[in-house]
């Protein structure tokens, strides 16, 4: 089993370094503090060894040359113009402090890491000429152009040090922003995808309940209607209707297994999803609970995907509960499936007129409408559903093959 890092033997050091990274972004002014605290206490022996013509005002520079330095990270322009007033007030003083040459390069780092681009060069221009007249007052003579290039170099450094860490800034915040947009495209794109995988369990649930309790309905009404002349024949609807419902129930169990994260896929294996196989034993079923169908196929069923098969059999079974809901008794209805190279048609049609109390028109709009018209539109297909002319209701869905296979 492979070790996680934060288990390896530089564990403790990775967590100091992090809560070290984390308490100097929370709390810079206290860092930068410390830091100009740290160049004190530096400076100190060299003001010691080699203490400067005026001992006071030497001191009281050192002091005030590393103070502004607490605020470089959130005022750096204004902290860097202290420093190079205090540094021209050094000079003026004839005061030679190498902290304070240290302080006015940090300062100008902090201007080029934290401020504009143009502060920056007013920043390197005022530090030139600094170097100009440092170099003039205490560089001998022989060394004078070799001393100026030394720090105007150091200078150059500075700056591009800083410009260096703003950039490398500007870039970490930039990933880090793509990441917090890709991490809310991700939620968004798994609660998009939870929605209509919700959606699509809520279309299955619908068909499966709708045609299995109105088939078993019918045939229940038939047994009682039956049982006082042919017993018979009441025994075998009553056995039909338990036999739908055990398939029901199968189903059912099938769909709810999806919202089982721990399910084995070996269970939904063994309840595979109807497709256009299963098509004869549906209108077997709408059959036996007294509605007559034709069914009707043409050409050689491309290859397709098991979701396309599903959807074009919850197509035919929604259609046909609604011919069993909506219309009266002596009804017949019309399954027509096509296949050609150029598109697959599935049409369901009844003659039947809208029952007693149920107003024409737009009397199947319902739900069970816009389950099928939503299957379809998974697969890019054409959807209409609507009445015919002198009654009767028409059902029709065209795909394309490719669109079919696409998904497999």
């Amino acid at each position: 089993m492979a070790e996680s890092p934060e288990a390896g033997p530089g564990a403790p050091i990775a967590r100091r370094g992090s809560r070290a990274y984390a308490f100097a972004r929370r709390h810079p002014a206290a860092v930068d503090g410390a830091f100009a605290l740290a160049l004190l206490l530096i400076g100190v022996p060299h003001l010691i060894k080699e203490p400067p013509n005026h001992l006071l005002l030497g001191w009281a520079l050192q002091i005030a040359l590393l103070v502004p330095l607490i605020w470089r990270r959130r005022a750096p322009f204004a902290a860097f113009t202290v420093v190079a007033a205090l540094a021209f007030a050094q000079w003026l003083g004839g005061v030679l402090l190498s902290t304070g040459d240290l302080a006015v390069l940090i300062a100008l780092y902090s201007v080029a890491a934290h401020s504009t681009v143009r502060r920056l060069l007013v920043a390197a221009g005022v530090v030139e000429v600094g170097v100009a007249l440092a170099t003039d007052q205490w560089v001998p003579r022989v060394h004078l152009l070799k001393a100026f290039v030394l720090l105007s170099g150091m200078t150059t450094a500075a700056a591009v040090i800083g410009l260096n860490i703003r950039t490398r800034r500007a870039y970490l915040a930039s990933l880090e922003d793509r990441a917090a947009r890709l991490e809310k495209e991700r939620d968004q794109q798994s609660r998009i995808v939870a929605a209509e995988e919700r959606a699509r369990i809520a279309r299955d649930v619908h068909d499966i309940v709708t045609h299995s309790l109105s088939v078993m309905v019918a045939l229940t009404d038939g047994a009682a209607y039956t049982l006082p002349t042919s017993p018979e024949r009441a025994a075998d609807a009553v056995s039909k209707a338990s036999e739908i419902g055990r398939q029901a129930i199968s189903e059912m169990q099938r769909v709810l297994d999806v919202l089982r994260q721990d399910a084995p896929s070996s269970a939904r294996l063994r309840r595979p999803q109807p497709g256009l196989a299963q098509l004869d034993g549906l209108l077997t079923e709408v059959r036996a609970a007294g509605l007559p169908v034709e069914f009707v196929v043409t050409g050689q069923p491309p290859d397709m995907a098991s979701g396309a098969e599903l959807a074009i059999y919850r197509l035919v079974q929604e259609a046909l509960t609604n011919v069993r809901k909506h219309t009266p008794p002596g009804t017949t209805a019309r399954v027509r499936v096509g296949y050609t190279t150029a598109d697959v048609e599935v049409e369901i049609t009844d003659n039947g007129r809208p029952a007693v109390g149920v107003p024409s028109g737009p009397q199947r709009t319902g739900h069970g409408i816009a389950g099928m018209r939503e299957r379809v539109a998974v697969y890019g297909g054409r959807f209409e559903a609507g009445p015919l002319q002198g009654g009767g209701w028409r059902v029709y869905a065209r795909f394309e093959p490719a669109q079919l296979e696409s998904t497999q």
